[in-house]
């Protein structure tokens, strides 16, 4: 592994014209959800009235903190950025039934935050377990409302060990002591993937995934989330997702994959970019599984490609 630097390696991103602001919708089943918008600004330099608005749906067990950095870049770039927790996640109400956890229940979610939103005309960033949303959402919105999807290490064929790898982790180690020690934990697990990062990144990671309560730093999801998980069967098929990925052929798509990803595998990325007329993939180097969108180079190849929709 390279010696560390000794600066963290990501930028604090742009200051937004407007602050973030935090909303709420309600479920089909009487849920209440929440999510964040970071509203267009009124002075975004680069920017026109018509920047489309971005949809940002995050992983299995994470939240809208993830994309924090990026949506305040964008929001600079003149986009109305909205981001969702799902249910169980973030500041969501937790599910009752651990079988709702389920994408078959979350895509009625996110089709009532859209219609609340009343978001018309939008495109996609969804990371990870956000990207097999995006491909699904192919089927009910079409290119003249879903506009673009841009994929964070993800795509229609999953790596079962990076799938086993999240399991072994999912709903284990929920409290500890300090945003700290929740640092640390990240890092043994995950150093392999981003060996660049230094403690300064790891613990601004923390930040996202955890949160102070009642005495401790918890993560900010339901641990019943690890049910969905506990059954793999590596004896079934999986799902044969590449006729929803061909569904998006109508539409750009961006890829970005982590360069030391385990779930994402550079043949897949391949097969998207032979599949579709119309598709870029982005390596971030680095980074693994999913690339954490802090970094300048990223907000630009997002940006120019959302430039281009």
């Amino acid at each position: 592994m390279a010696s560390a630097p000794q600066e963290a390696l990501f930028s604090a991103g742009t200051a937004p014209n407007h602050p973030a602001v935090e909303f709420t919708w309600q479920s089909p089943d009487g849920l209440t959800l929440s999510g964040c918008e970071w509203p267009v600004g009124t002075a975004a330099p680069e920017g026109t009235p018509s920047a489309i608005p971005v949809l940002c749906l995050p992983g299995l067990s994470r939240n809208t903190r993830d994309f924090n950095e990026i949506a305040r870049f964008l929001q600079s770039r003149g986009h109305r950025v909205i981001a969702l927790d799902y249910r169980g996640r973030g500041k969501s109400d937790w599910d009752p039934d651990w079988r709702n956890y389920a994408l078959t229940v979350e895509d009625k979610d996110i089709d009532a935050a859209i219609a609340e939103l009343h978001l018309d005309r939008f495109a996609v960033l969804g990371t990870s377990r956000g990207g097999l949303h995006a491909l699904a959402m192919g089927l009910r919105y079409p290119a003249s409302r879903m506009a673009a999807v841009i994929f964070n290490d993800v795509g229609p064929h999953i790596e079962m060990r990076a799938i086993h790898r999240i399991a072994s982790t999912l709903g284990h180690q929920m409290k500890s002591a300090s945003h700290e020690e929740v640092a640390e934990k990240l890092e043994h697990a995950l150093g392999y993937q981003f060996p660049a990062f230094i403690k300064a990144d790891w613990l601004r990671l923390a930040h996202q995934l955890a949160s102070d309560r009642d005495g401790h730093v918890v993560m900010d999801y339901d641990p019943a989330l690890a049910h969905q998980l506990a059954s793999l069967d590596d004896a079934a098929p999986s799902p044969d997702l590449w006729p929803l990925y061909e569904k998006l052929t109508d539409r750009p798509v961006l890829v970005l994959r982590g360069e030391h990803s385990d779930l994402l595998s550079p043949d897949t990325c391949r097969r998207m970019m032979e599949n579709h007329p119309n598709a870029a993939v982005k390596t971030v180097p680095g980074q693994g599984h999913a690339p954490v969108l802090w970094d300048g180079e990223t907000h630009k190849t997002i940006s120019e490609f959302l430039q281009t929709v």
